[in-house]
């Protein structure tokens, strides 16, 4: 049996509503996922800041946390709070570790988390 070119004309309706599903199923997640990555650009970046100003061996873990707190907050960074900050000092060793997670619903039940584990470590360890 020969098939004529006429009744091969593409996509049906259902695979046509199967495709744009799937498109838009992808554009949710990336305005889900790219915000928490945007988020986490200025957690590195603030932290690559601290390492590069210099003095922060001579500060004490106070003055360090204060230091990221304020640019956290000029950065509108609300996922890390200051029990996700771990400030080691040894002499002139200085280790500051941000270990956080953000969890953002998806839809429904499903939610996405992601983990990140940022360190700087500064000076001699002795």
């Amino acid at each position: 049996m020969k098939l004529s070119p006429n009744r091969q004309q593409g996509l049906t309706l259902i695979s046509m509503l199967f495709v744009l599903g799937l498109i838009a199923f992808f554009v949710l997640l990336g305005i889900k996922i790219i915000p928490v990555y945007l988020d986490h650009n200025k957690v590195a970046n603030a932290l690559s800041a601290l390492e590069k100003s210099g003095n922060i061996e001579s500060q004490s873990e106070f003055e360090i946390r204060n230091s990221l707190a304020k640019r956290f907050n000029l950065n509108y960074v609300y996922d890390v709070t200051q029990n996700d900050i771990k400030v080691t000092k040894h002499g002139s060793y200085v280790k500051v570790a941000i270990q956080y997670e953000v969890a953002k619903k998806l839809v429904g039940n499903l939610s996405i988390l992601a983990e990140f584990n940022d360190v700087i470590e500064v000076g001699k360890s002795e």
